[in-house]
C-alpha cells in the first residue's frame, strides 16, 4: 500500500501513514462489485475459493488470480462447469483416480481400484448425488459383520468422502465405523532373530532379509536399491520399487523425505552384494511377492511362527530399543518422519528384556520387603 501524501510504502490496510502520520481515504467499495468469499492457500501454495451458489470452487496459482476468476464466474463471464448430475457414483470414482493417478503413487493408486472395485459396490450404479448416509452405513455394517478390519473399512470410507466432496459436495456423510481394537503385532523376539538368520543362510532370499532385518529398509527400499547408490561403504535409500495396478515395477521417491538416507554396510551385508557378481542396476533383483513367498517357506521349514517381511523392520527398530539407542538416531537411521513412529509403532519391548526389568523390580521391592520384616 502506498501513502497518499508522502508516496511512501506502508502495510496494507494502514489508517494512518507511519511515516508521514496523514491518515489514508479508502476508496469506496462500488456497488456492481461481485463479492466473493475470501481465497484461501493450499498446501501447495494455490489458492482456492468454493463459490457455495454455484456449486465449485476455484483454484489458481495466485490469489489475485483466484480471485479474478470467481468474481468471473460468478457475474456470469465465465461458464460454470457441469455439475456432476446424472453422473454414476462408479463413475464419480473413475473420475476421480484419473484425475490423480499421475500425482499419487502406483501402489496407492492400485489400492484405490481395488477398494473401488471392493467397496460400496451397490451404490456404484447409483446417481452420486442421491447417495446417501444412511446407504453408506449399510455398507459399512456389511463390510464389519464380513469380518473386515476397522483399517480397511476406514481406508474405504476415506477414498468414498473424497470422491463425494470432489463429485456431490451437497451429499454429507455421518457414519460411524467400527470399533478401535487394541491390535498384537507380531513380535520377533531376540532368539527369534538369530534363527530366523540361520534359517536363511546361503538362501538366495538371505540379501533382502538381512537388509529389512539388519538395515530396517522397507521392501519396496530393497528392491529400489542399487550398486551405483553404494558409495564407500554406506548406501543411499533414495528409491523405492512397488508394482503397480498392471503388475509392473515402477519407481518412485522413498515414501517420506525422511525415507532419503544413508546406511553403513556392515562387511556381511557387503560381501553378500559382492557376490551378486554384478556393478550396476537393482541389487535384488526379485518381485516382492516372489521374496515374500520364498520368506514364508523358509520360516514354515525352519519351525518359525509366521510373520510379514515388514515385521523385520519392527524387529530392527526392536533391537535398537533393547539397546538403548537414542529416537533421533534411530529416526534418522531407518528414515522415519518423526520418532512417534519409532516410539509407539515400531519400536516394542522383546520378552527376555522385559523379564530382566521385571527381576530388577522385584529385587529392589524383595530387599524393601525384607529390611520391612526384620524391623
Amino acid at each position: 500500500m502506498i501513502c497518499k501524501d508522502c508516496g511512501r510504502e506502508i502495510p496494507e490496510h494502514s489508517i494512518y501513514c507511519n511515516w508521514c502520520g496523514v491518515k489514508q481515504l479508502r476508496e469506496r467499495r462500488s456497488r456492481e462489485e461481485v463479492k466473493v468469499p475470501t481465497p484461501k492457500q493450499l498446501p501447495s501454495g494455490s489458492w482456492t475459493v468454493y463459490l457455495r451458489a454455484e456449486g465449485q470452487s476455484v483454484t489458481e496459482p495466485t490469489r489475485e488470480l483466484c480471485l479474478a476468476r470467481a468474481r468471473a464466474l460468478r457475474a456470469g463471464f465465465l461458464e460454470a462447469k457441469k455439475t456432476a448430475g446424472g453422473m454414476t457414483l462408479g463413475a464419480a470414482y473413475d473420475a476421480y483416480l484419473e484425475a490423480r493417478k499421475g500425482v499419487i503413487s502406483p501402489s496407492t493408486y492400485g489400492g484405490y481400484v481395488k477398494l473401488k472395485r471392493s467397496t460400496f459396490v451397490r451404490l456404484m450404479t447409483q446417481d452420486v448425488q442421491r447417495v446417501t448416509g444412511e446407504q453408506v452405513q449399510r455398507e459399512i455394517s456389511q463390510m464389519a459383520l464380513e469380518g473386515k478390519s476397522r483399517k480397511y473399512i476406514a481406508n474405504a470410507v476415506g477414498l468414498l468422502s473424497s470422491v463425494l466432496r470432489s463429485y456431490a459436495p451437497d451429499v454429507k456423510l455421518d457414519v460411524r465405523l467400527p470399533q478401535k481394537r487394541k491390535a498384537e503385532p507380531r513380535k520377533i523376539e531376540d532368539d527369534e532373530i538369530g534363527a530366523i538368520m540361520a534359517a536363511v543362510r546361503g538362501t538366495v532370499i538371505e540379501l533382502p532379509v538381512l537388509m529389512g532385518l539388519w538395515l530396517g529398509m522397507r521392501m519396496s527400499e530393497i528392491r529400489g536399491a542399487r550398486f551405483e547408490d553404494i558409495h564407500n561403504g554406506r548406501l543411499h535409500i533414495c528409491r523405492a520399487v512397488v508394482t503397480d495396478i498392471d503388475g509392473e515395477p515402477t519407481e518412485k521417491p522413498p515414501k517420506t523425505f525422511s525415507g532419503d538416507r544413508w546406511v553403513d554396510l556392515p562387511p556381511e551385508i557387503l560381501t553378500l552384494i559382492t557376490a551378486q557378481g554384478r556393478s550396476e542396476g537393482y541389487i535384488v533383483e526379485m518381485s516382492g511377492q516372489a521374496i515374500y513367498k520364498k520368506f514364508t517357506r523358509v520360516l514354515e521349514k525352519a519351525g518359525i511362527e509366521h510373520c510379514r517381511f515388514h515385521d523385520l523392520r519392527h524387529a530392527n527398530a526392536a533391537v535398537m530399543v533393547r539397546l538403548g539407542i537414542d529416537s533421533r538416531y534411530a529416526q534418522e537411521r531407518n528414515g522415519w518422519a518423526s520418532d512417534r513412529m519409532y516410539k509407539q509403532v515400531y519400536g516394542y519391548t522383546m520378552g527376555d528384556k522385559m523379564s530382566d526389568v521385571s527381576a530388577s523390580i522385584d529385587s529392589y521391592f524383595t530387599d524393601k520387603f525384607t529390611d520391612g520384616t526384620k524391623k
